[in-house]
């Protein structure tokens, strides 16, 4: 499933008050099931909450996937970080925004577009816009693995 139709589907569940959200990267079947892999599941984020909200906090939860939801008045920025070890994936559900990397890039985030930033990139999100901006960021570990 690409990320393009993964995106599509994941906004047909946007509500004004409630998104329901399945983090799912690769199919949902896997090829060994253990004591220590995580069952699939469905999260619930309240995006009327105008807080963050953390969705995955990494093991048991997940293998190695953290995220949270994340809302910026205008003006205001989520702190420059780095990924460290980890991929990031930005997914806005609404509001206009830069992702300000170290090195000088900037990318235009909002709606219908995903930001990725690679391992070892400190970056920040920002606010450019006039209203909220709230969006999804999902990070794993960014070893590569075979094929």
């Amino acid at each position: 499933m690409s990320i393009h139709v993964l995106f599509n589907s994941f906004t047909r569940w946007f509500f004004p008050g409630v998104v329901l959200v399945l983090l799912a990267l690769g199919s949902c079947t896997q090829e060994k099931v253990t004591n220590d892999t995580p069952p699939a599941k469905i999260i619930v984020i309240d995006t009327a909450s105008g807080v963050y909200q953390e969705a995955l906090s990494g093991p048991p939860e997940s293998l190695t996937m953290r995220s949270g939801l994340v809302t910026l008045a205008p003006g205001e920025s989520a702190g420059e970080h780095s990924t460290e070890s980890f991929e990031e994936l930005v997914v806005v559900f609404r509001g206009r925004g830069e992702m300000r990397i170290k090195d000088g890039a900037i990318l235009s985030i909002g709606p219908e577009r995903l930001a990725y930033c690679p391992p070892n990139t400190t970056h920040d999100v920002v606010n450019t816009g006039t209203s909220k901006l709230q969006y999804l960021y999902v990070v794993a570990e960014g070893e590569r693995r075979s094929k």
